[in-house]
């Protein structure tokens, strides 16, 4: 876009949250190289930072605050960044806000600079990130038949989006992925996608939301909270009497809207799988066909004819952590599905992969984020052979949980690989599928997934 330069060029803007997954550290080069004046505070310490400090070392115009947060760095700016999962009770940004001083995050930020610019936002507790890739592959491989550019940003891994101003023309698209956490820059400024598709809800983040539902749903709503009624959205069955019964409780919503008990602006679609139900699909599972649906909906709703669609689907292989086939090894399949990080997506996964044959060997735990469990142990009992755990507050609790099946505690991912297939036979199911976060043992969940995929790359 036009005169992004001149939008930061000598701005006070402190940057909340700098991390290592890559958005942080492209939203902060991005606006040190506009000229913006920038305070980098950072919970993690120097030493934890190297690699992404190391990127930014060339930029005089950047100071940092590391392993801890300063009032001070949250008055006398213009405007402050703040990264995910910021809490939602925080003092800096309480202070910033005595101060007037406006609270951006990166996609929602692109959004207000980029107004030309056609947004399609992803949401839901589980399915957001192979429906956003299933969208961007679609739009991207059809960009002659749109007429126009379409880029991928949101939560997706490594990716900042307030970068793609330096792209972006009116009428272009960007294909995002947003969880509870983007959510909450669109519900401050008040703005929505428009298209939006949110594919589900169910519980996780409690520990961020202190066991409310009710906030986390208010957070996850801005995906469709401020459309017009030119705007669509895009749902899942079974998500339709969630809304409507939040709705009418006057929890979401303007009282304004007039689709049903919505109280949704814009026109909503609920997808129907009959259409597609024939068509290949590589990912396993009937919640990942819906997903599916989802994309191929956003699709039809461009004017991209179903054969055309089709196609694409049909060529896509699977996303990286979600129920993806590594290999088989002696004849053991081995599934990798690393961001499973709720008890219910695991769930997900042992039911796409059951059979009579309870030949399902669980890999799972890690970090508590005090999610019920019923579901999860029922499901375990009933379709796995056994249960091999990793370390975590998680798995402290699921130590004392009622599995039925033979159950092996392992020190680390590697022990785990190896356990498993030592009490596995050809034909059985090796599922790594944690149910649980990564934090503790590890920064985030890709470096969990990363040193998964070297370990089962290196079996001899």
């Amino acid at each position: 876009m036009q005169n992004y330069k001149q939008q930061f060029k000598g701005k006070k803007i402190t940057v909340m949250g700098l991390g290592l997954l890559g958005r942080g550290l492209g939203y902060t080069k991005f606006l040190a190289e506009c000229g913006a004046d920038l305070i980098v505070t950072d919970l993690k310490t120097k030493e934890q930072l190297a690699t992404s400090l190391k990127a930014l070392e060339k930029f005089p115009n950047i100071k940092f605050t590391l392993g801890e947060h300063r009032l001070e760095d949250f008055k006398n700016r213009d405007m402050i960044i703040k990264s995910a999962g910021v809490p939602l009770d925080s003092i800096f940004i309480a202070e910033a806000k005595i101060h007037c001083i406006p609270i951006e995050m990166d996609v929602s930020l692109f959004a207000k600079m980029a107004p030309g610019v056609m947004l399609i936002g992803v949401t839901g507790t589980r399915g957001k990130s192979i429906t956003t890739t299933l969208i961007y592959k679609i739009l991207k491989d059809n960009e002659k038949l749109l007429k126009r550019n379409v880029y991928v940003g949101g939560n997706l891994r490594g990716i900042a989006t307030l970068p793609l101003l330096k792209k972006v023309n009116e009428g272009d698209i960007l294909v995002c992925e947003l969880d509870s956490w983007q959510l909450q820059g669109f519900g401050d400024n008040k703005i929505s996608p428009h298209i939006s598709v949110f594919t589900t809800f169910m519980p996780d983040h409690m520990n961020y939301y202190r066991n409310s539902m009710e906030k986390y749903f208010e957070d996850k709503t801005n995906i469709f909270k401020y459309q017009n009624k030119d705007d669509i959205l895009i749902i899942r069955p079974g998500m339709k009497e969630l809304i409507k019964r939040k709705a009418k409780s006057n929890k979401v919503g303007s009282p304004d809207a007039s689709t049903e008990a919505f109280r949704v602006k814009g026109k909503f679609i609920i997808i129907n799988t009959k259409e597609t139900a024939s068509w290949k699909f590589n990912v396993p599972g009937i919640h990942h066909r819906e997903n599916m649906v989802c994309a191929v909906e956003v699709a039809k709703q461009l004017g991209i004819p179903l054969p055309k669609i089709k196609k694409e689907i049909e060529s896509f292989k699977n996303l990286e952590g979600r129920l993806q086939l590594l290999r088989t090894y002696k004849g053991i399949k081995i599934y990798n599905d690393n961001n499973a990080t709720t008890p219910e997506a695991t769930v997900a996964g042992i039911e796409a992969l059951k059979s009579d044959k309870k030949n399902i060997i669980l890999i799972c735990g890690g970090s508590d984020k005090n999610l019920p469990l019923e579901s999860f142990l029922n499901a375990v009992n009933k379709h796995c052979k056994a249960v091999v755990t990793i370390p975590g507050t998680g798995t402290d609790t699921l130590e004392k949980s009622n599995i039925k099946v033979a159950k092996h505690t392992a020190k680390d991912v590697a022990e785990s690989i190896k356990t498993a297939l030592i009490l596995a036979k050809r034909g059985d199911i090796i599922l790594f599928s944690p149910a649980f976060a990564s934090f503790g043992v590890f920064n985030n969940e890709y470096e969990r997934n990363d040193l998964l995929m070297k370990i089962i790359k290196g079996l001899k």
